[in-house]
């Protein structure tokens, strides 16, 4: 692919190594709806299926150059984008194609093209150990795109992920839901989970196939996102390409609801006034991250559990929105952990310091503790070549299983707050944070939006200062001279 003209970084080599992917994979799964089901017929027109034009069988036969080319961009796509599908077509069906609404084939030289095809041709995913295997090598695909410029959004690092599925404790017969699933690492680390808990029985397996629900707007990592899941054997992905801020939060129903989210919600975002009239006005904030917590706490069923990445702007937001949404979190749910992340977790994508709220529907937050995790020892910042590891979140895991509060240096580390006390900080919950942290050059971007936030919340506080200072001197501002 490098040698290819049409091909520009490491984000279209991999946007064009996953519709062939996908095509490979899902001619795979075909062939074991075949067997299941002697009446199956594919959607897909029988000269597109991968068997039939993509399968090299060194006969000399198969197409390669420009006859491959033509026959890509002319025929494939176009047959694929255009596949007729209604109300009544299945999921496993239909994923074909919002998968290829938005592809597109970059490479331009039809002989480099056949020689990826080939490769790719391969792999024998009807090999349990193969299928495996690459379904390892894939999250390393995947895992590249955190250093592929802007796509580094749609991928959380797995050790992040497998820490908050094994904290959320899944069970069978729950049902799992990530509004804004990216590359669909929420789910595999839940179904990662929940297999460890089955007896493979048939019925635990349609259970855990049934168990997960995704939503994703883009259409570069919703097709990633489908392809994972059928490599971790969900036949029928309830995967969505969707915006799930397009619907009117209050129209959501208890059908709407999921045992458990799990979700790292795109943040740094700023939406439109259209996005904003779906929701009520006091929680109407313009921070994407924001009115993703309000879709959570909206779509979290009675006694349901929930475990969210926030930046650190959300902690410290004093501003209108986040406030009203701080205060709904608080009265109506349950928050009891909040574990402060090092930072550079996400980088090179983004420096920004995130931290994970765990909180669950059950009864309204008594009490919140927060724990800081710190650097791992040897480690200066994460980086590509010294990601995050599962084991670097062992401190976290063993204070989790036996609270304690923890002073070190004179900073807490640890420490249970009362609900009254976050109340008191007019929901500053900037707590337990990390005391000598470097000073750290932010992307100009990144630096921008942080000072938008503080200012916000600045003013707020000003605004709120103000009005008490007002109502003790008894002055009505708004009255005219």
């Amino acid at each position: 692919m490098r040698n290819d003209a049409g091909i520009n970084g490491d984000a279209q080599r991999i946007e064009q190594i996953a519709w062939m992917l996908f095509l490979k994979v899902y001619d795979s799964k075909e062939q074991d709806w075949g067997f299941d089901d002697d009446d199956y017929v594919s959607i897909i027109p029988e000269e597109c299926r991968w068997a039939n034009w993509a399968h090299d069988d060194k006969s000399g036969k198969a197409a390669t150059g420009d006859t491959l080319l033509d026959f890509v961009n002319n025929k494939l796509f176009p047959t694929l984008k255009n596949i007729t599908i209604t109300n009544d077509t299945p999921i496993k069906k239909s994923i074909v194609k919002t998968t290829f609404e938005d592809a597109n084939n970059y490479m331009k030289d039809g002989v480099l093209l056949r020689q990826v095809i080939n490769v790719i041709d391969e792999l024998d995913l009807g090999d349990y150990e193969e299928s495996h295997a690459f379904g390892e090598i894939y999250e390393s695909i995947l895992r590249e795109l955190q250093s592929a410029g802007s796509s580094g959004e749609f991928y959380t690092p797995r050790a992040v992920t497998d820490f908050m599925a094994k904290m959320i404790k899944p069970q069978i017969g729950e049902t799992m839901a990530d509004f804004a699933c990216g590359t669909g690492g929420f789910i595999t680390s839940w179904l990662k989970e929940l297999e460890a808990k089955t007896n493979k029985k048939v019925s635990d397996i349609e259970e855990i196939d049934n168990s997960v629900y995704g939503i994703e707007k883009k259409q570069f990592p919703y097709m990633l996102c489908v392809t994972n899941l059928l490599l971790h054997d969900i036949g029928v992905p309830r995967v969505y390409h969707d915006n799930s801020l397009l619907r009117d939060i209050l129209d959501y129903t208890e059908d709407d609801a999921f045992d458990v989210v799990l979700m790292n919600p795109p943040y740094g975002g700023n939406e439109k006034t259209e996005i904003k009239n779906h929701f009520p006005a006091d929680l109407a904030s313009s921070e994407t991250a924001d009115l993703f917590m309000s879709v959570i706490m909206y779509r979290l069923k009675k006694n349901g559990r929930a475990a969210v990445i926030l930046p650190d702007g959300f902690l410290f937001g004093t501003d209108n929105a986040k406030v009203a949404i701080k205060k709904k979190l608080l009265k109506e749910f349950n928050l009891h952990t909040v574990i402060r992340m090092p930072h550079s977790v996400f980088a090179p994508y983004t420096s920004i310091t995130t931290n994970i709220l765990f909180f669950d529907n059950t009864h309204p937050t008594e009490e919140t503790w927060f724990y800081r995790l710190d650097m791992p020892d040897g480690y200066k910042n994460f980086s590509k070549t010294k990601p995050m590891k599962l084991e670097h979140f062992d401190p976290a895991i063993e204070w989790w299983n036996n609270r304690q509060e923890i002073t070190i240096d004179g900073f807490d580390k640890a420490k249970k707050y009362t609900v009254k006390e976050l109340e008191d900080k007019n929901y500053n919950i900037d707590l337990c944070g990390y005391p000598h942290e470097e000073e750290e050059i932010l992307p100009p971007k990144e630096l921008i939006q942080q000072y938008q936030e503080k200012r916000a919340s600045y003013n707020a506080d000003i605004d709120r200062i103000l009005s008490q200072i007002t109502d003790i001197l008894g002055i009505n501002l708004s009255e005219e001279e």
